[in-house]
């Protein structure tokens, strides 16, 4: 048997990919993180389906209930929120996983900051004017950040950049930037992408935070700082134009 790691998207139900969708219909155990997946989504699950809200438990529960499910013989549905890749936690599910000898497949999901830029309708990477994205997050009390990976360092680079885990801190996200991105520099905040209650927040960065504070977001929000997040101004790509060669190799 085996356990499907699935991404569920940003939060609307309906984004969740159609390989995911199906996965889910074939599983008779479900773990999800209640506080983070819609429960709209638990309807794909068979009418008998066993469904388990991981919000409670921590990585040995978690852990126990997959291992049973595949001593039972149960093909396990693994919901995130977003997509595994980044920031899902996932990576220690798997080792143990690994230990324990259960198989497991990875479905991806629509990461936060794709839906984010979906609902900001901007394109994050602009020739001319930037072809890099960071996704990173700040250090906090519960994880330090690896040496070399702090905003002041990142910043230099002046590349788009998109925080997770940060809105409740965004006057340091703020003031860790501004030295590099410049107060006029475009930057953006939404919140609960791709929901009915989903907030958009535009604004330079010098007074991005002060919005913040002022719709109250704190808690599931991409922040975002860039140049293209503002550009009008800009080359068309090669990719469609029209002395490109289309017929070569």
């Amino acid at each position: 048997m085996t356990v499907y790691f699935i991404g569920a998207g940003p939060g609307a139900a309906d984004l969740i990919t159609v390989r995911g969708a199906r996965r889910l219909a074939a599983c008779q155990v479900c773990l999800y993180a209640g506080s983070l997946v819609p429960r709209e989504l638990l309807a794909e699950c068979p009418p008998d389906a066993r469904l388990v809200d991981t919000a409670q438990l921590d990585l040995d529960q978690i852990t126990a209930e997959l291992v049973r499910a595949h001593e039972e013989g149960h093909d396990v549905a693994r919901l995130h929120s977003g997509d595994p890749s980044v920031f899902s936690a996932v990576a220690e599910q798997m080792r143990r996983l690994d230990a324990a000898g259960v198989p497991y497949e990875v479905v991806p999901g629509v990461p936060a900051f794709a839906a984010a830029a979906a609902s900001l309708k901007r394109e994050l990477t602009v020739p001319t004017v930037g072809q890099t994205v960071i996704l990173t997050r700040i250090a906090q009390r519960a994880t330090a950040m690896p040496e070399g990976e702090d905003l002041a360092t990142l910043g230099r680079s002046g590349a788009l950049i998109v925080l997770h885990l940060a809105a409740r801190y965004v006057d340091r996200v703020v003031e860790e930037l501004l030295p590099h991105y410049g107060a006029d520099c475009p930057a953006a905040v939404v919140a609960y992408a791709s929901r009915p209650e989903e907030v958009i927040i535009r604004g330079t960065l010098d007074e991005i935070a002060g919005r913040v504070k002022e719709e109250g977001v704190l808690r599931t929000a991409v922040i975002m700082a860039g140049r293209t997040l503002g550009a009008s101004q800009f080359r068309d790509s090669h990719l469609y134009s029209p002395g490109r060669d289309r017929h070569g190799c």
